[in-house]
């Protein structure tokens, strides 16, 4: 059960961003021979990212990694991305501000201490189960679930159930 002042939060944000290393994967890095890295995701969290869609939530993945599987996934959940961001949070006002929604309007989820100044600034701090301790004290929720199986979904579920309870006081509907 959440409380009323999450569900309140919840209710308030337009756009979801979301870190990826740590978020998205579990933090495993796999290098070849060759120098060419793989990282392990949750197919789930696709699944939960069309959730948001149909909410009518904006989605974003912002990321310091500089290495193109994060581009490639992100092609593939068809989510916007920034990566080989310098600094996340002048990246995440810059998105804001292009999209005329204010920080306070915008859930952030990171698990490490390169999220922090995003998780300060935005309405919505989030970090996953497994996140660095040093970041949790900035969540308002924090996931049962670690990253990189099935955290996004988990987030992505929260606000389906939050939003879809909301319409269903409104209207009657429980449709996503």
């Amino acid at each position: 059960m959440i409380d009323q002042e999450l569900q309140q939060l919840i209710r308030q944000i337009r756009l979801v961003a979301f870190d990826f290393d740590g978020v998205f994967t579990d933090n495993t890095v796999i290098v070849s021979e060759d120098g060419i890295e793989f990282v392990r995701c949750w197919r789930g969290d696709g699944i939960g990212l069309r959730l948001l869609e149909q909410l009518g939530l904006a989605c974003v993945i912002l990321s310091t990694e500089e290495n193109p599987v994060v581009l490639t996934r992100s092609r593939k959940l068809a989510v916007p991305c920034r990566y080989g961001c310098k600094d996340k949070l002048a990246t995440l006002k810059e998105i804001a501000a292009e999209r005329n929604i204010p920080l306070e309007a915008i859930a952030f989820v990171g698990n490490d201490i390169n999220d922090a100044g995003c998780l300060q600034a935005v309405g919505l701090p989030i970090v996953v189960q497994d996140a660095h301790p040093d970041v949790l004290p900035l969540a308002r929720f924090r996931t049962t679930t670690p990253g990189g199986y099935g955290a996004v979904r988990e987030v992505c579920d929260l606000f389906k159930n939050v939003l879809q309870q909301t319409e269903g006081k409104r209207d009657g509907s429980r449709s996503v």
